[in-house]
């Protein structure tokens, strides 16, 4: 496993991080338990959850294993903040919202703690002031955001550096073959301002496996049918006719679709860390499959032209 330093941060986390958002919602936690030990054993350290994921389920679910396998010092601990009920990301609500978290967590502190969305409604002097807070209590080592544009990090980044409040270190961006929008600002931004990049969603949520039809509800039980948002994001006729491609591709080269969207994020420039999701152990062995098996140049060349 390689590892990375994140932005400017003394943080340096795996290429490779455990994505926390299927625990409590369609793994047990027993299974969650037995994931993230399998994730460490293949020197993952970078675990991401969030106060929404699941009403804190998540969170509490990586805080019993942190607890019960006393591997505080040894993970890169994660989490976010994000609107709830109409709680803007105001210094307050993120004071009170870290502290929960940490409670939920078993620890004293997160070694990234991140604003899950961009807040129109409170001033970004306020978010940022919240979050310099916690870096200066100890309560954080560092801070980051997610599901950010390349402009509104540029405004944080300002923001920051006016104000000489705790810098945005990272970026969390959905990132695959069928989402590409980071690379026409995010990216070359954080490349310029050496912010660090974790992408998330390298299979699409489930959208490159092929399980989901054109014009066809999602199978029951199935990732987006449990969550249905993700169809906004990815039920439109470019996104299908990509992965149509895609799969098309897979049976002509012999590779599978998920090595093949895994390893294309893997392999792209500029990325510090790819999150990985899992219902069980065999998801973490396929993603490591993927990073210890590079794609050739040809088959990268062939899946951007695919995908563009």
């Amino acid at each position: 496993m390689d590892y990375r330093q994140l932005g400017d941060s003394d943080l340096n986390v795996s290429a490779m991080g455990m994505g926390c958002v299927t625990f409590g919602r369609e793994i047990d936690q027993q299974t969650s338990i037995t994931v993230m030990d399998s994730a460490m054993d293949a020197g993952i350290n970078l675990l991401d959850t969030s106060e929404n994921y699941h009403d804190g389920r998540s969170e509490k679910t990586v805080g019993r294993w942190i607890s019960e396998r006393r591997v505080r010092d040894q993970v890169i601990l994660a989490t976010k903040v994000g609107l709830a009920d109409g709680a803007g990301l105001t210094r307050e609500r993120i004071a009170s919202s870290a502290q929960k978290s940490l409670s939920r967590l078993k620890t004293d502190y997160v070694d990234l703690y991140q604003v899950h969305v961009w807040d129109d409604a409170t001033p970004l002097d306020e978010t940022q002031r919240g979050l310099d807070d916690l870096v200066q209590k100890g309560l954080a080592r560092a801070v980051g955001c997610s599901n950010y544009t390349g402009a509104q990090l540029q405004m944080a980044l300002r923001s920051a550096d006016q104000s000489a409040y705790a810098r945005i270190q990272s970026v969390q961006p959905n990132y695959n073959l069928v989402a590409r929008e980071s690379e026409s600002d995010m990216l070359p931004l954080c490349q310029a301002e050496n912010v660090g990049v974790i992408t998330y969603s390298p299979l699409g949520a489930g959208f490159l496996t092929g399980k989901y039809r054109k014009n066809q509800p999602p199978p029951t039980g199935s990732r987006f049918d449990i969550k249905p948002g993700h169809q906004a994001i990815y039920f439109h006729d470019r996104m299908f006719e990509i992965a149509e491609s895609v799969a098309a591709f897979s049976t002509e080269c012999g590779i599978s679709v998920p090595h093949l969207a895994l390893g294309w994020v893997f392999q792209k420039s500029g990325i510090t860390s790819t999150l990985v999701g899992a219902r069980s152990i065999s998801h973490i062995e396929q993603a490591l499959h993927a990073a210890a098996n590079p794609l050739s140049e040809d088959v990268l060349n062939r899946l951007n032209t695919l995908s563009a």
